[in-house]
């Protein structure tokens, strides 16, 4: 595996282009408006209540496995969207991927409903820049080290970050995605996206039971419940994951390991060597560190779909161990290389 930066580099402009006359690849401008605050505050909340809904509701009525089968199905295509495509692809470029594979990962991803393309993956390239320092969009070490201080950074990075009327600068921070017309109106058409996620599952489930009550319990389930939770999982690599776990490996801020979000993060809260090493395509690379996402990219590698792929090697994550206090207890013999 090649030595390569954090994140992509600026992409070279067009012949003859500026890179500022590109249209915009959103339809907001480099400051959130208050109808912007006010539609994200929605999307948060009214998932969030369905969410809360949930378990009382599966308790009383119970869940259908149709409803069951769309809030899996949908969950893991947009989660592996995100992490595979806007995360590892797009912001990092683990690997290259064929034109049908990289238009498929930005329309997933969008599916997720975590934000236009380009809007997502500036933010995530800043976030690397200034990783837990000033300039960081959020960190939760913003406020300060005592309790009080983590108790409101870790509300800022889980949430509060989003309503920031400052905006991350897309030319400064994703100009090779500006360029590119197809992904430019893929996160442009971030609206029909989402729109597009939410109704189908309640479209599926209307066909199947044949029912406006099954179209009904779709949309609570595989609609509102699976964002909900989508979204709490990834924000909480953002908070979570920079406020606790293990850090077997050198990084220069305060990334962790936590185990318990593997599975539902798709191996995205193997967060201490993502940020040790963040252009590699895996994250869990250690025995037993579960990583669905460099699964899939190994198939799709497999298949010809993806190639250029930075598998981390033996030495390359050797090279970045912690060795200090902090370190990993175990020995070489627990790393899993390509």
């Amino acid at each position: 595996m090649t030595s390569s930066s954090d994140v992509i580099e600026n992409a070279p402009k067009a012949s003859g282009q500026a890179t500022d006359e590109a249209p915009a690849a959103t339809l907001g401008g480099e400051r959130k408006r208050s109808i912007e605050q006010i539609a994200l505050l929605l999307f948060i909340t009214v998932p969030f209540l369905a969410l809360l809904a949930a378990v009382p509701l599966a308790w009383g009525w119970g869940v259908s496995w149709l409803d069951l089968g769309l809030l899996v199905f949908f969950y893991f295509l947009g989660c592996h969207g995100i992490t595979i495509g806007f995360h590892r692809h797009f912001t990092h470029g683990s690997f290259k991927a064929k034109r049908p594979l990289k238009i498929a990962l930005a329309v997933a991803g969008s599916m997720a409903v975590e934000g236009p393309l380009v809007r997502w993956v500036a933010d995530h390239r800043k976030h690397h820049k200034f990783s837990d320092a000033e300039g960081d969009p959020h960190s939760p070490w913003r406020f300060g080290e005592t309790l009080p201080a983590l108790m409101k950074g870790l509300w800022w990075a889980h949430i509060g970050w989003m309503f920031d009327e400052e905006q991350t600068p897309q030319e400064k921070y994703a100009p090779d995605l500006i360029k590119d017309k197809t992904l430019r109106a893929i996160s442009r058409q971030f609206v029909l996206w989402t729109v597009v996620s939410l109704a189908l599952p309640a479209l599926i489930g209307g066909l199947v039971t044949m029912s406006w009550w099954g179209a009904f319990t779709a949309f609570f389930w595989g609609s509102l419940v699976r964002v909900a939770l989508l979204h709490h999982v990834t924000w909480s690599i953002n908070s979570i994951c920079h406020a606790v776990g293990k850090r077997p490996f050198k990084s220069r801020d305060r990334s962790g390991n936590v185990w318990w979000l593997a599975i539902l993060s798709c191996g995205e809260s193997w967060h201490n060597l993502h940020h040790a090493d963040p252009t590699s395509a895996r994250h869990g690379v250690m025995r037993g560190q579960l990583d669905s996402s460099a699964r899939l990219i190994r198939w799709f590698e497999m298949f010809g779909w993806a190639y250029d792929v930075r598998w981390p090697s033996r030495s390359r994550i050797d090279s970045r161990r912690d060795t200090g206090e902090g370190g990993s207890p175990r020995g070489k013999e627990s790393v899993k290389a390509a």
